[in-house]
């Protein structure tokens, strides 16, 4: 009778989101292109509610079977979930502070890029680590990798950087600074799930990578992140700094059912100090953490995203492909973005930068288009060294040594790729930008 109640009310959540989906009408010029958003079926609602009614909120089965068939996308065997994208970068930082791992010590100096998101960056202020700044490439807007091997030679130990929107600098290049200086190497992979450089998947050339599952991801749970590990042992840490830094190992629903863990020692001599003392792993820390973990019904949901996965690809690839069709006839006013030799790209959003000349900048071109409700965004926080919150972080002349950087936070934008932008809307923004070129005055 239970079991047929609750069939009922997913059939109820079925049919009311269908229904919802289907009603939905987009008035061009009236509604709004969003940029990005959920693509999302009833499935996952049903099964959100499916977890929901289960009782148990906390990281479950769902989550587990996520951990052991997320870490594929990157070519690792190990990893866990989080709360977010910024989390799992953090969390990556943080292992390398670790008595248990690289034990890297305050002031450890760590190569990054000095535009893009802030939480590629903060995890390095926040472990008191001290950041080497280089430049980027205008046309990519990743990292300019001939300026890797100078910072290498200040004595730097890491290297971390997003793949710009799914697209990644030359690996080549990067790995060769990156062996020859015997660098740990953090891949942010929070735009770039499902891409490729030379066959290889992102995520795959580093120690550790991360993902973000935000809204304006390519795949989704809410919010929700991951960290993906090419060690037991690095995993092991990730997971302790994600529970508050405690040392039980055990994972999952039935772990938390055992008197004794899945280990069977949870009641054991843990405490070095007291090694007489007879004292539960479950409140023993190794390290000093946080609490970044997500609720079960999160993986519930990302489990049907990830099946979706390829479809969300191809769909991102093909608005792409008609954006950069879009913007072709005009690329004398724009740098259009191309993918990296050898990389295959499951585009997170389209960016363009606008070429210097006479007649409009970024601001008249996102005005117009914003005017005509298409939502844009710019380069994320563009040079964060130009950013209120980081001054202070360079002591020199940021406008002269990073260029490239301040011009994408003066010049640069983009437009989504989700799949949620249907090819009517592609058609309304083709219709705007060509109204602005129309209106232009020569």
């Amino acid at each position: 009778m239970i079991e047929q109640d609750l069939q009922n009310i997913l059939s109820l959540v079925d049919q009311y989101i269908t229904k919802k989906h289907n009603s939905k009408q987009w008035v061009a010029g009236q509604d709004w292109v969003q940029y990005a958003g959920p693509y999302f079926s009833s499935l996952e609602y049903t099964k959100a509610i499916e977890s929901l009614l289960s009782e148990w909120l906390v990281m479950g089965v769902d989550s587990l079977k996520f951990e052991q068939k997320f870490p594929k996308k990157f070519d690792k065997n190990f990893g866990i979930l989080t709360n977010s994208g910024s989390s799992s970068n953090l969390l990556m930082m943080s292992t390398l502070a670790s008595k248990r791992l690289y034990n890297f010590p305050k002031g450890t100096k760590v190569i990054t890029p000095a535009a893009g998101f802030p939480t590629t960056l903060n995890p390095i202020i926040q472990n008191g680590f001290e950041p080497v700044f280089v430049d980027v490439e205008l046309d990519t807007l990743n990292l300019k990798t001939d300026e890797l091997e100078d910072a290498a030679k200040s004595g730097a130990k890491v290297i971390t950087f997003a793949h710009v929107l799914g697209n990644p600098p030359n690996m080549d290049e990067v790995m060769d600074v990156v062996e020859k200086y015997n660098l740990v190497l953090l891949e942010d992979c929070c735009d770039a799930l499902n891409c490729f450089y030379k066959g290889k998947p992102l995520g795959s050339f580093g120690e550790m990578a991360s993902c973000s599952f935000y809204p304006a991801h390519h795949m989704t749970m809410g919010e929700g992140g991951f960290v993906a590990c090419n060690t037991k042992q690095q995993e092991t840490i990730a997971r302790s700094l994600r529970e508050w830094g405690r040392g039980c190992f055990c994972v999952g629903k039935k772990a938390n059912l055992l008197k004794n863990g899945s280990c069977g020692k949870r009641f054991c001599n843990w405490l070095p100090e007291m090694p007489e003392e007879i004292f539960d792993h479950k409140y023993v820390y190794e390290e000093i953490g946080y609490n970044l973990k997500p609720i079960e019904l999160q993986a519930s949901m990302g489990l049907v995203q990830l099946n979706k996965l390829n479809e969300i690809t191809e769909l991102r690839k093909q608005n792409h492909t008609t954006l950069k069709a879009i913007f072709k006839p005009y690329e004398e006013y724009f740098k259009l973005p191309e993918a990296t030799m050898g990389a295959d790209v499951n585009w997170f959003a389209f960016a363009v930068t606008v070429k210097d000349n006479p007649f409009f900048n970024r601001t008249k071109f996102v005005n117009f288009l914003e005017d005509h409700k298409i939502q844009t965004r710019p380069y994320f926080a563009g040079c964060i060294l130009l950013q209120p919150a980081y001054s202070g972080f360079y002591d020199g002349d940021i406008r002269k040594r990073f260029p490239n950087a301040v011009k994408s936070t003066t010049n640069t934008f983009f437009l989504g790729t989700s799949p949620v932008i249907t090819q009517k809307q592609l058609s309304y923004i083709n219709e705007v930008v060509d109204k602005f070129f129309s209106q232009l005055i020569y």
